[in-house]
């Protein structure tokens, strides 16, 4: 299997116009396309709330972009880091609220304007993991990166052993480029496949 040093894996820089565009539209993003009602961005007034999502394994054992030790501190410097980097146009942090206002989920979404490319993560609280839905959720959000971010690429990533995403990766139409090692915050890293997409590629998938 390739392996792949660095992510995106397709690397078409595009014109400097257009890559200040797509920061800009990252810049300017209040919320996204969600299957769980209500979407907004996190703010460091929401780390006790995200903490405690967070502290089930069943959510956030699979990531390795999460603080490796959980606490309240150290989730409100992880909401910084994605404010931070939304006002360098490159990074979103978006919390998910179903219609009783409990917290079902979140989002993150970290782009490459230079390369117009982008990709999305998250997770959902265990009641909606493994439902249909969930797929009708990532469905939206890769369509609201394309449409809203115009991004031309969306790169992919997951542990050799998270079988669910790359199901649902493999069942979304991704392709299988490769693995690359991937690093948590505290120096260790793992072995992790890549899958890409194109817009062209995508628009095909899903016009029906």
């Amino acid at each position: 299997m390739t392996q792949i040093d660095s992510l995106p894996v397709t690397k078409v820089k595009v014109a400097p116009k257009r890559a200040h565009a797509i920061k800009q539209a990252v810049r300017t993003a209040e919320n996204m396309a969600t299957d769980n009602h209500i979407s907004r961005l996190a703010t460091p007034d929401d780390a006790a709330l995200f903490f405690r999502f967070l502290s089930d394994p069943a959510v956030s054992a699979p990531i390795y972009t999460l603080p490796t030790q959980l606490s309240e501190a150290s989730v409100r410097e992880f909401i910084e880091s994605f404010c931070a980097g939304r006002e360098t146009g490159t990074e979103l942090l978006f919390l998910n609220f179903n219609e009783a206002g409990q917290l079902g989920g979140y989002t993150d979404v970290t782009v490459w304007p230079d390369y117009a490319a982008g990709e999305l993560g998250g997770a959902v609280h265990p009641n909606r993991q493994g439902q249909r839905r969930g797929i009708a959720g990532a469905e939206m959000g890769f369509t609201w990166m394309f449409d809203t971010l115009d991004l031309d690429t969306i790169c992919e990533t997951a542990a050799l052993d998270n079988v669910r995403t790359a199901r649902l990766l493999d069942t979304l139409g991704f392709r299988r480029v490769g693995q690359t090692v991937s690093k948590y915050d505290d120096g260790r890293s793992r072995d992790s496949l890549v899958w890409e997409v194109t817009k062209d590629e995508w628009m095909a998938l899903t016009k029906n």
